[in-house]
């Protein structure tokens, strides 16, 4: 099971359950237990594209792009 919560920053993030803390790319080390959970998941899969769908909903389109699509 995966918890999928958000940083002081404005990042989403997520951890596996029962981990303690987790550190966000900006720097901050966050106390899991202490975060807002936005939503549980099964699998890495599923978090990571959970994470990716909550940052567009935040920020826009922040979709990937393949390098060989890049012009």
């Amino acid at each position: 099971m995966y918890l999928i919560f958000r940083c002081d920053c404005g990042r989403v993030l997520y951890s596996k359950e029962g981990v303690a803390t987790r550190k966000c790319t900006c720097g901050k080390t966050i106390k899991v237990k202490q975060r807002r959970i936005f939503d549980k998941v099964e699998t890495s899969e599923d978090a990571s594209l959970a994470v990716q769908k909550m940052q567009d909903e935040i920020y826009g389109n922040t979709g990937f792009i393949r390098a060989n699509k890049i012009k």
